[in-house]
């Protein structure tokens, strides 16, 4: 993209100039392709020539590249069909189908995993290198997934949408990269899941937006004027936005008290913990492990295990979160970190230093590998020689 600002407009008219093709009867992958063909062609010319209706342009070009394509591969009849709802010149109707365009995504004839990976392209805007690292897996693997799912839906009426797990996983992980990664997609995230919440009444959805609201009111105190992280020990607890917290609280609380407890109400039960904490020396880890027990417990995942680790080794001491981190794979993102910090806390400070250089050398992203590298460089000036 030719600037930040282009970057988020086009990414924020995406999901509306491919809800109104689909909408008008084109195939989604299909209509997909012509959406980022008209997003290359919008980088390439509005520098130049910016358009009074940036949507009604995207509009315009989406559909007639997919008429284009539409012509070279269907019967006469079905063209002549097409051109006959070309959209009216005139400015774009203002709609919002981007929560409609998450559940067709998750449409039954896809597994979840390509569910989501062609949401977060398709709608989300993500790149395929970040949704293969939010999935942990190469990004030639994430782009042949992705590929598969287009194959499959391509001609697929779009009558069926999916289920509500799946559009959680989406949002959760559009959330996570808005959060941590390269472009600011957490307000969006936030403002979807309102909008589910609102909708439907399932303690999941309420336990997912409460987490996002816990998360986000950190948000100002996790980097420092000069863009770098601050860990959430040393974060400064003024700087949190305690009105998002109560309301985070408050969602989470009602959503437990029914009694039909899933992994967004674990991860935002552990998230609460964090934020009512006056101090990080009175975090109540032993309350966060038995948390971190139950989130095992639901999703089986590694690195559920893996920041367990991190809360054994504050509840019980850096020798138990060590002991707990030797159980698990250490090919897994971020162990190396994890293990610098344990050993540090242990005393090893050689030993921490040199994980710290290793796990900055892994870093999925330049801010936490300045990170590590300031982690490592630390603890060697401290270091006698």
């Amino acid at each position: 993209m030719t600037s930040q600002v282009d970057e988020a407009l086009l990414r924020s008219l995406t999901p509306d100039v491919l809800g109104i093709l689909v909408r008008r009867g084109a195939d989604f992958a299909a209509a997909e392709d012509a959406v980022q063909d008209a997003l290359v062609k919008a980088v390439r010319v509005w520098p130049a020539d910016p358009p009074r209706d940036p949507k009604g342009w995207l509009i315009t070009v989406a559909w007639n590249r997919f008429l284009d394509a539409a012509r070279a591969d269907t019967a006469r009849r079905r063209r002549e069909d097409l051109v006959d709802e070309e959209p009216a010149p005139g400015p774009a109707p203002a709609v919002d189908d981007t929560l409609w365009l998450y559940f067709l995504c998750a449409h039954p004839s896809l597994t979840p995993p390509s569910a989501v990976a062609l949401t977060l392209r398709a709608v989300g805007g993500l790149t395929t290198r970040q949704i293969a690292q939010a999935y942990l897996v190469p990004e030639a693997t994430m782009a042949q997934r992705i590929s598969r799912a287009k194959r499959t839906v391509s001609g697929v009426r779009f009558d069926r949408p999916g289920d509500v797990a799946t559009v959680l996983r989406v949002l959760y992980l559009v959330f996570n990269e808005g959060y941590s990664g390269d472009v600011d997609l957490a307000a969006e995230a936030i403002r979807l899941t309102r909008q589910l919440s609102a909708a439907i009444d399932h303690p999941e959805v309420a336990g997912l937006l409460a987490l996002m609201l816990l998360h986000h009111a950190r948000r100002a105190a996790r980097t420092a004027p000069d863009g770098s992280l601050v860990p959430l020990a040393e974060q400064d607890r003024g700087r949190w936005d305690t009105e998002m917290i109560a309301e985070g609280i408050e969602i989470l609380q009602a959503a437990l008290a029914r009694d039909r407890l899933g992994e967004f109400q674990a991860q935002a039960a552990i998230a609460a913990l964090h934020a009512d904490a006056p101090t990080a020396g009175e975090t109540d880890w032993v309350q966060i492990v038995e948390w971190y027990d139950e989130l095992a417990r639901l999703t089986d995942s590694p690195v559920v295990r893996l920041n367990r680790a991190v809360a054994v080794g504050e509840a019980d001491g850096p020798r138990a979160g060590l002991a707990a981190l030797a159980a698990l794979d250490d090919s897994l993102p971020r162990h190396t970190a994890v293990a610098a910090y344990l050993h540090e806390r242990d005393g090893d400070l050689e030993k921490a230093a040199r994980l710290y250089a290793e796990a900055a050398r892994k870093a999925p992203n330049l801010a936490e590998r300045d990170h590590l590298t300031r982690q490592a460089a630390r603890l060697n000036a401290h270091r006698p020689h």
